[in-house]
């Protein structure tokens, strides 16, 4: 897509966040070569801050390539930010709903086009208490295998300092100055995929093929190693819960027996009821 063809709203959202991030933001920016000139692709982008969007997406104007996002549906509703949302051509994701494929179709039909559609895969903000990406879901994969267009991975690092994710106050930390920083890599090698049924296990693999190249990216920005495996948010999860069960286990265990009530205990409830009714009853015979 040339930048002739960006279109009206997405140049009226460039005038309104350009200048302040130009003035709030260093920028450092790196593999814009490897962003296509022309025809359809995907990139797979990490998200470690409600603000990167805005970073990711003036890095990518800049190469005059726009992204079109998968955003919740509810964003598109109204006001300003449905507006811009609809007129920038974003394409909206139903979750939990029988039309969370169409979400897909668009994508597809938009990498048709010539477009190029940015996913986040981890579906939500990272989890990982290092920030690291953590395993990601399959819809980028999906997509990749049925249009065989090449897929970008794109790391940035920078606008979690501003906004870190899941602060308890969500106040834009601006001073002193932070950079923010974004950086393409080459299309992910995907061919040994090609022609393969998309089972769950085909699927599964060229995600962490995809989030294994974003995870490499970011490592080159962040000048650290990259973990071992992605975090997984649902293992850790049920790993809590059960670490929580044997330790709920081992104080029952801990305690004893405990002793069972005898008679005179039992019957404790039963025989206040009937000396309550027995009072009741006294009163009412000495009211008539």
């Amino acid at each position: 897509m040339s930048r002739r063809r960006i279109g009206f709203w997405y140049r009226l959202a460039a005038v309104i966040c350009k200048p302040p991030l130009l003035v709030l933001f260093k920028r450092d920016w790196q593999g814009m070569e490897h962003i296509p000139a022309d025809g359809g692709f995907i990139t797979a982008v990490n998200h470690n801050s409600y603000l990167d969007p805005l970073s990711y997406a003036h890095y990518q104007y800049n190469t005059g390539r726009v992204p079109r996002f998968l955003a919740k549906a509810g964003l598109f509703k109204g006001g300003f930010v449905g507006l811009m949302m609809r007129g920038t051509g974003q394409i909206p994701v139903y979750r939990e709903t029988t039309d969370a494929a169409v979400a897909f179709r668009a994508a597809v039909a938009a990498i048709d086009k010539g477009e190029c559609v940015a996913f986040y895969p981890e579906g939500t903000l990272t989890r990982d208490p290092e920030m690291w990406p953590m395993q990601g879901k399959t819809g980028a994969a999906r997509v990749a295998l049925l249009t065989k267009a090449p897929v970008i991975p794109v790391a940035q690092w920078g606008a979690n300092d501003v906004m870190p994710p899941y602060a308890k106050e969500k106040k834009l930390r601006l001073f002193p100055r932070k950079t923010l920083r974004v950086k393409a890599g080459p299309p992910v090698d995907l061919s040994a995929f090609y022609g393969q049924e998309p089972t769950a296990e085909v699927l599964r693999a060229v995600t962490d093929t995809i989030m294994a190249a974003v995870t490499a990216q970011l490592a080159e920005v962040r000048g650290e190693p990259m973990p071992a495996e992605p975090y997984d948010h649902r293992k850790v999860i049920a790993r809590e819960r059960r670490v929580a069960r044997e330790a709920a286990r081992a104080a029952r265990a801990a305690a004893g027996p405990q002793p069972a009530a005898g008679p005179a205990t039992a019957a404790g409830p039963v025989i206040g009821t009937q000396q309550a009714r027995s009072n009741r009853q006294t009163q009412e015979d000495e009211g008539k």
